[in-house]
């Protein structure tokens, strides 16, 4: 089965289960929540998003809610972000120094990583 587009996605129990639980990943995050049309200020638009879909190597679906980004306006809608990540040498580096001591290394795969800031 190929990864598929929304409407064809609308149509598989196992597509809508991968919406469903990135979903409620958002709601436990408390990342975001529903406002009426009527609550958007003026001169502003809701933020569009779109379903991004992926099969992972161990055959399990992955759905994505993903903010349409080219809809967005720096400084408007967003403001600019920092997320710390560890480049590859830095990686090697330490895999070496934790293979000439002796010591284990463990990673962490964060399912449903989100910044936590407050909008306004």
């Amino acid at each position: 089965m190929a990864v598929p587009n929304y409407p064809r996605a609308a149509n598989h129990a196992g597509w809508t289960a991968a919406e469903r639980a990135e979903i409620e990943k958002h709601r436990s995050n408390g990342s975001w929540s529903m406002i009426a049309r009527s609550q958007v200020p003026a001169g502003r638009a809701f933020v569009r998003l779109i379903w991004v879909y992926k099969r992972k190597r161990s055959e399990a679906l992955k759905a994505r809610l993903c903010v349409q980004g080219c809809a967005q306006v720096q400084g408007v809608d967003y403001d600019p972000t920092f997320c710390a990540t560890m480049r590859p040498t830095s990686l090697r580096a330490l895999a070496a120094v934790a293979a000439g001591t002796d010591t284990h290394m463990r990673r962490w795969d964060c399912v449903a990583a989100y910044l936590q800031g407050n909008l306004e």
